[in-house]
């Protein structure tokens, strides 16, 4: 559900494209869960761990340190490379996804419907090149633990549009209303939650766990919980009150068209042309 992913799906021409790049993320997770190893890489090293704490505590500081005391200084220079383009990557992608959902959702949706592509192209840019310095921004300018739990904010935010994308890939039964108050209901109780929690020598959005019912849970947890219960209930009563649910475009035989100048089209032109007629019978 993040834009790591969401975007390259959005972006691709073609069917066999999307279903490669879905083949290969489970590598790519997997090599997360070997960076995330790392981090008892670092705790098993004393001078690394003597400087955490010459450096105050701070916890990002582990990596480096480990490549400084185990590799040799060539290599670290490499692992501090990797450490920035790293970083940079996922912002990169991210603040691409927000300027294309920006230009397509809101610009020309709303301010300039007859915007032509150049145009389309030249917002983009523009709206992607100030998420940069927004992200900058708060790098420089936040408290360092206050950046990192807002990171986590943002995974308690992203997980409450799981019944909408996840749950919609398979079922088109929750009202398309009740979906939208869920998803609310969901993020007002999470942010407030997350804002409630001391920690860290921080007031406010301490950390992404709180004790609910007893228990520590993690906050975006407890938000989707409140989100698929309001939405499940409000579907039922919606349905009893014949609440129009909108139309639905899409036909079954969309999942299955292709772009006339892909070489599956090109290798079975017949196959492409009864898929369309398809298309156009069930519109």
């Amino acid at each position: 559900m993040y834009p790591h992913v969401v975007t390259g799906v959005l972006a691709a021409k073609r069917r066999d494209v999307i279903r490669r790049n879905l083949a290969a993320l489970p590598a790519y997770t997997l090599v997360l869960g070997f960076i995330a190893l790392f981090g008892y890489m670092a705790r098993a090293v004393p001078a690394v761990n003597a400087g955490v704490k010459a450096g105050g505590g701070n916890s990002q500081l582990s990596v480096p340190l480990l490549f400084e005391h185990v590799f040799p200084s060539w290599f670290a220079g490499v692992g501090y490379s990797t450490i920035v383009i790293g970083a940079l990557v996922p912002a990169a992608i991210m603040s691409i996804a927000a300027a294309n959902l920006f230009t397509r959702n809101i610009y020309k949706e709303f301010l300039r419907p007859n915007a032509t592509p150049a145009q389309e192209t030249r917002v983009a840019r523009l709206a992607s090149l100030l998420m940069k310095l927004g992200a900058l921004g708060f790098a420089l300018e936040l408290n360092r633990t206050f950046s990192i739990n807002l990171q986590l904010l943002g995974g308690v935010w992203i997980v409450q549009t799981f019944p909408a994308i996840v749950i919609g890939l398979y079922t088109r039964w929750f009202h398309r209303f009740a979906l939208v108050i869920g998803w609310a209901a969901g993020m007002a109780y999470g942010t407030i939650e997350a804002w409630r929690t001391p920690g860290n020598g921080q007031a406010h959005f301490g950390a992404s766990t709180a004790p609910i019912l007893g228990h520590v849970t993690y906050i975006a947890i407890a938000a989707l919980v409140i989100n698929l219960v309001v939405t499940v209930v409000l579907t039922l009563v919606f349905r009893l009150l014949r609440l129009p649910d909108g139309y639905d475009e899409t036909r079954r035989a969309d999942y299955t068209v292709d772009p006339v100048d892909t070489p599956a089209v090109r290798k079975n032109p017949v196959r492409a042309g009864r898929h369309r007629s398809a298309a156009m019978g069930e519109h």
